[in-house]
């Protein structure tokens, strides 16, 4: 069982909840950023953070409110709402209600970790409004956006963050490579062929939900685009093109696309299980494999090579912008350069992105991205080629890297599956 050692809830607690995180866990998060911070900000002396999935990440709940975590002393998990479910759920040991941030600074006095003059924050979870209030009702405090050093530090996945992956990733994997094949057939629509995923997921044991990092993202498992579709552009900053199912909804598929005969059915499909994420692509062949135009081969050949000869370099203290460089010269060598990775203006300069809380973690495989990799990342390799009037050949894994090598989580196949013998 991936929760092994996880100790029960209190036999005090009101409440029937959920699996809680053991507090070894929680001082090992806690304890790692700390020492991050005091390399990073040496100013600020803790981190005073308001985004839901960062406080989980340090407390075992998903709170509504503000989690101070001072450089040392005790932390404090100041709520909304749902202080009991939080002293059930997480093993931080004070834990508080409050209405206003004009009660901050008495409250974290009062619990014996008073606020610091230099304050480091998730800037990118506040919203506009929000950090404005923040500012006037701390007065006389200096607040430093602390946001790469959080994303650092949750990169880095620990013994219980790796379980769950594996777990995720097996899952992934059955899906895509045992039930759908035997669910799937032309005639489907690409919502239909969604949803069949996502059914499937959640009858796993999925969670069902995909988080997204950025501000304001979302969206529900990924994508099925039969065809050209997979070349229609969208506003996700990923390789696959979506016609989506309306404006509104512009992921999953459209349930007006039908997928025929001799087209292609690209899915690029996350999966989600306590809270933690893979992330894959898998393309789909309606007939027979000798059936799959030489174009589609060659160009599903080309990202099979690009994946091994990233996989390779995938290991600890090589940059991401090394990986990116390699891939894209290794694409051009090929052939490919204008079209590996999309086309045009929405062609990316990027291989792929981290995984774990969030579908799309730090850090991203960038050419802008100088920091070495670290043993414990989890990263999703994505290489594409667009196939003009096609669609988009490629495929995506998630790897772990270990000490020495990089270890796929979510199967083994690479090529295209023909549904036909």
């Amino acid at each position: 069982s991936p929760f092994t050692g996880v100790p029960p809830l209190s036999p005090d607690s009101p409440f029937p909840l959920n699996r809680t995180m053991p507090s070894s866990e929680v001082s090992r998060r806690q304890n790692r950023f700390r020492a991050l911070l005091a390399r990073d900000h040496p100013e600020a002396g803790g981190l005073l953070c308001s985004g839901r999935v960062t406080i989980y990440y340090f407390t075992g709940h998903l709170g509504f409110g503000l989690f101070w975590l001072p450089l040392e002393g005790n932390p404090v998990l100041m709520l909304r709402k749902g202080t009991e479910r939080a002293a059930a759920e997480s093993p931080v040991c004070t834990i508080l209600p409050f209405r206003s941030f004009r009660e901050i600074p008495r409250l974290t006095a009062d619990a014996g970790s008073p606020l610091s003059h230099d304050i480091a924050v998730d800037a990118d979870a506040f919203s506009w409004t929000t950090a404005g209030m923040l500012g006037k009702r701390l007065p006389g405090h200096v607040f430093t956006a602390a946001d790469d050093t959080i994303y650092e530090c949750r990169a880095v996945k620990t013994g219980f963050e790796i379980c769950r992956l594996h777990i995720c990733g097996r899952l992934h994997a059955r899906i895509f490579d045992t039930i759908l094949p035997g669910i799937l057939h032309a005639g489907m629509t690409e919502r239909e062929a969604a949803v069949a995923f996502a059914c499937e997921a959640l009858r796993l044991g999925s969670d069902g939900l995909s988080r997204l990092r950025g501000h304001g993202e979302e969206m529900f498992f990924g994508y099925a685009s039969a065809g050209s579709d997979g070349l229609c552009p969208t506003c996700y900053n990923g390789p696959l093109g979506c016609r989506g199912q309306d404006g509104a909804v512009p992921f999953l598929g459209s349930p007006d696309v039908v997928w025929e005969e001799n087209t292609l059915l690209s899915m690029d499909m996350g999966f989600t299980y306590d809270g933690y994420h893979t992330d894959r692509t898998q393309n789909y062949w309606p007939g027979r494999e000798k059936d799959i135009p030489d174009v589609l081969r060659r160009a599903q050949d080309a990202c099979i090579t690009i994946f091994m000869h990233a996989l390779d370099k995938l290991v600890p203290g090589v940059t991401p912008a090394e990986i990116w460089r390699s891939a894209e010269e290794k694409a051009a060598s090929l052939g490919y350069a204008r079209e590996f990775m999309g086309m045009g203006r929405d062609q990316l300069r990027c291989l792929g992105h981290g995984t774990g809380l969030c579908l799309d973690e730090w850090p991203p495989i960038a050419r802008t991205v100088t920091n070495p990799l670290a043993e414990g990342m989890s990263i999703a390799l994505e290489p594409k080629i667009a196939v003009p009037g096609i669609g988009m050949a490629g495929l995506e894994h998630t790897c772990l890297l270990t000490r020495q090598k990089a270890e796929i989580l979510t199967g083994s196949r690479l090529s295209i599956l023909a549904l036909k013998n």
